[in-house]
């Protein structure tokens, strides 16, 4: 009996299942029409996409859907990545890019791992999730890899003496707890019996310790991209800009969900805290914060964001880039942004706000006065938040303070920190992507700069100028038949 072209199809996709490498990836189910209909991620991808064309099914047939989707399957694409880590953001871009209808509905909340730390409760515990559910917790991440987190709060239960999501302390009465019980003491050198502020202490580090954590692996990844840029290798550089947009948009979610706790305290009583506790003149009604960001010195960006009464005020964010000088210089270019920004408000004779927020410690905030002192204005309240153990710097020159970990006044400096970060990173990537973009054209021989500019002013941009045709690239002063003939063959084939 002759093979079916079903059977054919099957067996030219056994074969080529066969020469798959064992190596991490993502992998793309197409039906007879190209279309993408799943996407999954594998630790081998030999291994993992062989499943779907073997004899003995026993795993499908309870499962109708995956059934179903394995009858459609007409070929396959894999991509090749380095690490499960990579595989895991690729995946999640492709699913977003594609929406295959045989994938669940990706998010990254559901795919990056957090920490949940449940303040509700009297000793709190450190849990991992791939959700944030309630409003009571405070969620750290996201991660993206599991093993090494896992190994992280073991230590964090060996290095704080914290309890992790399967202990089970023992109230003792009088105030005191037992931690473990005697058979299994694993923080070591720590008291396994103590107080509650005794323990908050512990959470507080620990907390803290997990923050670096989430922040390290984004700088790792922004210096790669740098590094990658700077060796002009953008295909790699693009890659890492996406995975880092992806961790920071998660990020984001993250800090905003956590903010809903702000919403169990009025914001005028926050705002009274906050001026009780820095000793500030006025109720911080008004609050303006200012980041700079950038990348191995490179796109060197601010922003400015503005808080009314405890709230974002979205229509005053402000976003700069630094005119004055090219390079790494986080003061030079806080003394730039600030000078510029008050100047203006001086000039057009309106009102400074209340509390000035800097994202950075004493070297920041002289740098901020200094931009006031230049120019005979008199600065209102300044402060400082240090991001190694969020503390406030006072420009007055009182000793710096450290406000509880989960106090509402701190709480309210972060957000608006976080606020001006976000916002900052965003204009970098901003640039970052448009420069990637137009870079292709320092890879075609016989185009000076000059000719490179009039090119983009003419077209607009590099999308445009890829869509032109010979005739009109002509049109451009400078530019020859022939090396509009030469520069369409390039963009093609780039």
């Amino acid at each position: 009996m002759p093979e079916s072209d079903t059977d054919k199809s099957k067996s030219g996709l056994k074969e080529k299942v066969r020469r798959l490498p064992h190596k991490p990836g993502v992998y793309l189910m197409k039906d007879r029409l190209g279309q993408t209909i799943y996407v999954g991620k594998a630790k081998d991808l030999k291994k993992r996409v062989s499943t779907y064309f073997q004899a003995s099914r026993k795993l499908v047939i309870a499962q109708p859907k995956i059934r179903a989707m394995i009858d459609l399957i007409h070929d396959f694409e894999i991509m090749q990545v380095k690490s499960e880590a990579e595989a895991l953001l690729l995946e999640g871009q492709l699913i977003k890019k594609y929406k295959p209808r045989y994938n669940t509905d990706f998010t990254d909340d559901k795919r990056f791992l957090l920490v949940r730390v449940d303040l509700r409760e009297t000793l709190p515990r450190f849990w991992l999730t791939r959700n944030r559910t309630d409003s009571g917790s405070r969620y750290y991440g996201p991660f993206a890899h599991s093993g090494q987190l896992r190994k992280t709060l073991a230590e964090l239960r060996r290095k704080f003496g914290i309890l992790l999501s399967d202990a089970k302390p023992i109230d003792l009465g009088d105030g005191r707890w037992r931690l473990y019980d005697d058979a299994r003491q694993e923080i070591y050198e720590h008291a396994n019996e103590i107080t509650e502020a005794d323990y908050q202490e512990r959470l507080d580090a620990a907390c803290e310790f997990l923050e670096g954590k989430a922040r390290e692996w984004l700088v790792e990844l922004k210096e790669a991209m740098g590094h990658a840029a700077e060796k002009r290798d953008y295909e790699t550089a693009a890659a890492l800009r996406d995975r880092i947009a992806a961790l920071e948009q998660t990020a984001a979610r993250t800090r905003k969900f956590e903010r809903n706790l702000l919403h169990t305290h009025r914001s005028e009583d926050i705002l009274q805290q906050l001026k009780s506790k820095l000793g500030l003149a006025q109720l911080p009604r008004r609050m303006e914060c200012f980041d700079i960001s950038h990348i191995s010195g490179n796109f060197c960006v601010a922003s400015m964001v503005a808080f009314s009464r405890g709230k974002p005020n979205r229509k005053q964010y402000r976003r700069y880039k630094i005119r004055s000088f090219v390079g790494n210089d986080d003061f030079r270019a806080m003394e730039e942004v600030v000078g510029r920004r008050y100047r203006r408000l001086a000039e057009e004779q309106k009102p400074f706000p209340e509390l000035i927020v800097i994202d950075g410690g004493a070297g920041q905030v002289t740098a901020a006065l200094k931009a006031f002192l230049s120019q005979g204005l008199e600065p209102p309240e300044l402060i400082g938040l240090a991001k190694k153990n969020e503390t406030v710097i006072l420009s007055d020159g009182r000793d710096p303070v450290n406000l509880p970990h989960h106090d509402p006044a701190l709480r309210l400096l972060q957000h608006i920190r976080d606020e001006a970060h976000h916002f900052a990173n965003s204009f970098n990537a901003e640039l970052r992507s448009k420069r990637l973009k137009e870079s292709i054209l320092d890879d075609f021989e016989g185009l000076g700069t000059q000719r490179k500019q009039q090119l983009l002013l003419h077209f607009g941009s590099i999308q445009k100028l890829r869509a032109a045709s010979v005739e009109a690239l002509t049109e451009v002063e400078g530019i020859g038949r022939v090396t509009a003939e030469r520069l369409v063959s390039f963009l093609r084939q780039s």
